[in-house]
This record gives structure tokens, sequence and C-alpha cells, in this order.
């Protein structure tokens, strides 16, 4: 996979003083010099009408490297995976009309889920914007909505200092995606360049550090606490505060419990650590939710799959929220106490204060045991079938769960987060907020490109994977080493789920035969396929999987029937939870019935 990076240089402080230096270029060479001095190494890109001035600009540029894509969406899907693994500022470039809506559901994920991108769209001539021509469309409107910042470019003058605006926004605060939108002849245009020493955006400022005040407002209501819980979100991934937590956590002896963006931010084989909770978690880190006198939300906006009905999310609790995003303070969950601030420099002062921690160690002793006690469970009595969670603990075992995991959404989706226990940050990459199907793949060649030396497993399910396919080829050009598997049980599996449980088992529309034979496909894209279908020969193809050097994809054919358990309903509390057990009962009802 070397040859991806054949054609990046680092630069020394002498080669950036050389992309300072002023001089007339194209507003398409000034914007490769920008991206070049912002420290970009990779951009995902289709190239089309609009754009096509800044791709002859790359034209012999031995030190601007770029991916071509087979679609937009997996331009922008594997930038974003670039920038969660890495905590570097993604990039993807696409043309006008098609090319930038292609980049909306990208755009939707990235602004969900707080991942920081810089979007490049080219668009149709100033002097034919509005007028409705050939391949126009507003896209600044259009993502005004899912983006952090929108930059319309009317003058290539203007480019560099855009660029440099726009990755301080994308990278800063709580992160997210900037758009940068170029006319044709904007990007043709010549411009004396000058690099801009001064960032000039006087509405655009950063939080202060949090007060000792603030800090002892939340001293004051741990120490009236007995049963604390810790709600560890994506923001402590964000934030590069894992360390910070696992210190505070140890020092005061509080458990901890982390969403899914959440995961990775706090080892799954810490002591401190009780589980995921929410729709799919844990029964441990669900009880530990309903009775906590002290809940203290980390970087995590209460997304509803993690709260489920108000009523019942911490309902005896003094609440304590601490986002980047003041925005999200209180916005869903009422908290005594709301601190806009970075988890990083609230957990760092932390730190620093004196922490009765056998007070705390009662509580967290009896989540501990009834985690013990209540386990996440599945049917493994015959010893030939193959089980999904049977896969993904194969797949942790055998990597220590240091892997780089990529998921599509679906069941497999819930079962990786479920059966792979995460042990550092960064290692979990998934859509969260949006949902998006198609993600899995591309995402997984964007973090590949980023950890060349990692090994990353792209996890997915036989209808995501459909979304984005077309980026085997992308793993076979430059032999991206990612070990792509499928759990593949022929059907639209999360739906076929609900329906099974909420609408009385009436499946509608989720049959996925007709589907490729995926291991025929890999093959036509160069890519070596393997299928198993028991566990002999899903342990054998896992194993020879990983000893190839290149890519590789693995079709899992798992039970259509196999549910993902835990569940709550939606409309359901926390403590509403329908186990293995429920699950039986009532689909031994339904069958008595029919059988009536």
């Amino acid at each position: 996979m070397k040859d991806i990076y054949s054609n990046f240089h680092s630069f020394d402080k002498a080669g950036q003083d050389r992309l300072k230096q002023a001089e007339w270029l194209t507003g398409s060479e000034i914007l490769l010099r920008s991206l070049l001095l912002e420290g970009v190494d990779c951009v995902f890109g289709y190239p089309g009408g609009a754009v096509l001035y800044i791709y002859d600009a790359m034209h012999g540029n031995k030190s601007f490297n770029h991916v071509l894509t087979r679609h937009e969406q997996g331009a922008i899907h594997a930038a974003d995976g670039y920038a969660r693994s890495t905590g570097r500022t993604g990039v993807c470039l696409a043309t006008s009309g098609p090319g930038a809506t292609n980049l909306v559901t990208g755009i939707a994920t990235a602004y969900m889920d707080s991942v920081p991108l810089v979007v490049i769209t080219g668009n149709v001539p100033s002097d034919q914007i509005g007028t409705d021509a050939f391949q126009e469309a507003d896209i600044v409107g259009i993502t005004m909505p899912i983006t952090k910042h929108s930059f319309f470019v009317r003058d290539a003058g203007d480019i560099a200092r855009t660029v440099r605006e726009a990755f301080y926004i994308a990278g800063t605060g709580r992160k997210g995606p900037v758009l940068i939108d170029i006319p044709k002849d904007v990007s043709a245009s010549r411009a004396l360049y000058e690099y801009p020493e001064q960032l000039q955006l006087p509405g655009y400022r950063l939080l202060p550090d949090p007060s000792d005040g603030q800090i002892d407002a939340i001293m004051d209501l741990l120490s009236g606490a007995l049963r604390p819980v810790i709600l560890a979100g994506g923001g402590i991934v964000h934030a590069d505060a894992s360390s910070e937590l696992i210190a505070f956590a140890e020092k005061a002896s509080i458990p901890v419990v982390t969403t899914l963006m959440g995961l990775g931010g706090f080892p799954s084989s810490h002591p401190c650590w009780i589980g995921m909770p929410g729709m799919h978690g844990t029964v441990a880190a669900n009880r530990a939710l309903v009775e906590t006198d002290c809940l203290i939300c980390l970087g995590a906006r209460f997304d509803d799959r993690v709260t489920m009905r108000l009523d019942g999310f911490a309902p005896n609790a003094a609440v304590i929220h601490v986002d980047i995003d003041a925005a999200e303070l209180g916005k869903i969950v009422p908290a005594k106490l709301k601190l806009a601030a970075d988890a990083k420099a609230v957990l760092t002062l932390l730190n620093k204060r004196n922490i009765d921690r056998r007070r705390y160690e009662p509580w967290l002793q009896c989540l501990r045991q009834l985690r013990e006690a209540e386990p996440l469970r599945y049917d493994d009595r015959d010893p030939a079938a193959l089980k999904p969670q049977f896969v993904i603990e194969t797949i942790c075992e055998t990597t220590g769960g240091r892997a780089i995991v990529t998921t599509d959404v679906g069941q497999h989706q819930m079962w990786t987060a479920q059966f792979y226990s995460f042990t550092y940050p960064r290692s979990f990459i998934t859509s969260g907020g949006l949902g998006t199907m198609g993600f899995g793949l591309p995402s997984a060649i964007g973090a590949q490109i980023a950890n060349p030396d990692a090994l990353v497993v792209s996890v997915n399910g036989d209808g995501g994977i459909q979304m984005c396919a077309q980026e085997l080829a992308i793993c076979s050009i430059h032999r991206i080493p990612v070990k792509i598997v499928i759990l593949n049980n022929r059907t639209l599996g999360m739906i076929r789920q609900w329906q099974e449980v909420i609408y009385e088992g009436r499946h509608s529309h989720i049959d996925l035969s007709g589907s490729p034979d995926f291991v025929k496909l890999a093959e036509a894209y160069g890519i070596k396929g393997l299928r198993a279908d028991n566990k002999a020969d899903a342990v054998r193809i896992w194993h020879e999987a990983l000893a190839h050097p290149g890519p590789v994809l693995l079709d899992f054919w798992i039970d259509p029937d196999e549910l993902v358990l835990p569940m709550i309903q939606v409309g359901s509390t926390l403590s509403d939870m329908l186990t293995m057990r429920d699950m039986d009962l009532k689909h031994n009802e339904r069958s008595s019935r029919h059988e009536q």
C-alpha cells in the first residue's frame, strides 16, 4: 500500500517557507499549496467539469496525493474514516451539481458525529450562478443545516485565507464539516498568493478554560452522592481525554458507561467500565443510569438511543452535563450543573482534587457483580451453527482488541459494539447519529490509508456493503489491506428484527435474496474472497485472511433469525429491557396463536 503515499512529501520549515512565498498563481494552484501547508497528505475525490482546473493543477504535482474513489459518497466516507482514526481533518473534493449533492449524506454523517472535514466543491462559472446552468446546484444552501460553516469563494485571492479559516473552524471547538465552494472561473483565474499569517474570525470564539468555581460546583454535587456514574460520549475521543478519564475514574472509583460513539474512549477491560447503555446496552449499564444519584455526562448529547423514554432516565440523579457545545446543555435532559467546556480541561482539573474513593467503592462493586451476573449472552448450543457474535468474538480474541474496526449500520454494528472489547480511542469507527448505511467500507479505506501499519477490519451487513461495494476497486488497485467482513443473513437484519419484535413478525420488503455472490464479486475486483457457514471454517478463513498481506473479503453466512439482544423498544424506559428469555416467550406465544 506504500504507493498511496508515493506522491506525498512532508515539508520541513524551509520547505514550508518556500510554499509561503508570495507569487502569482491560479486559484487551483493556490488551493493545492494551501492544502499542503495545512499538512494534508491525502485528498479523496472524483473529478468533473467544474473542478477540472483543480485536477489539471494536480497533474505532475509530485507533492500532492489524491485517491480516486468510485463514487463521491465513497470519497467523503473515506475522508471521514481518515479523520476519525487520526483526529486530523479529512479532505474530499467533488465537482458541481450531482457531484456535490452526492456528498450530502456524508456531510450529514460527519456533522451528527462531530467529525472534522473540509469539503471542497466546484461550481459553475460565477456569471452562470443562479441561471440553472448545466450541473448547477446551490450546495451552500443545500448543506447549510449540516455544516459547521460554509464558504462561497468569489475571488482567487481569497482561497488561501478561506482554506486556513476552514481548517481552523473544522478542527476546533465542537469539530465538524466545513464546505468550500469554488466557481470554475475562480479556480482558473490568477491572483497574488499571500500566505495569511493571521486568522481573522471575529465571530468565532473558543471556550475559555473551566474555572475553579465550576470545578468546585462539580465536587460539591459529587461529594453529596453515593451512586455516581460517568456517562462518556464521543467528546472524550474528540478531546483526546481518554487518559484523563481513566485517571479520574481510578482516582474516584466511579463506574463508567460509554455511549456507542464513546467506545474505545475508556478501555472495555477496565474494572470501572460497566458497559454500553441504551437500546442495546448491558443490563448493568442501564441499571447504573436508572439508579444513579449523580450523573456526570462528559461529551455526550443524551441521544434518544441512550436515554430511551426520558422519565426513566436517571430519574433521581443530579445531572452534571459537560459539553464543548453550549447548545447541547439542557437540550434533552435537564441538568443541575451545565458546563460548556472541553472535557479534557475539566478532567485535568478534577484530577487535581482530593476525592474519597472509599465512598463509592461499594456502588462500583455492586455494578461489577451485576455485570458478571448479567453478561451479554447468545444461544451457542449448536456446535456447528455460525453465530455473528462468535465471529466478532473471534476477531476480538485474535487481534487483542487492538485493531481499528469500522462498521456499517445495522445488526452487525450492534454485535460489534457488544462483543468486541475496545482498548484505545479512535479504534471504533461507525456512523452513530445519522446511522448511514454504506459508511463501513469506504471509512475503513480512509482509516487504513491514514494508518498504513495498523490492522483495519471493516464489519458490514450484506445490505450496507452493497451501497458502496464499488470502492472494492480502491482496495484492489492500491492493495489496501483492509479485512472486509460481511455478516450475511440475506436480509435487512435490523429492520427484520423490528418487524419481528414490534410488528408481530410481519416481514415486509426486507428480503435480500438475489444479492451477488460476494466471494465472486471480490474476485472480480481482484481481491481474495473467502466464505464460511460454520464455526470451524469461520476460524480457519479468518486466520487465512490475517496471514494475507492484501485486502480480503470474508463472507460469513449467519442465521437471519438471530437478534441483537438485549433490546429496548422505542417508547420504553431503560428498565424495560427485552432479553433472550423474553423473546423466546414472545415467539412461543405467537406460535401458539398461529396453531390455534
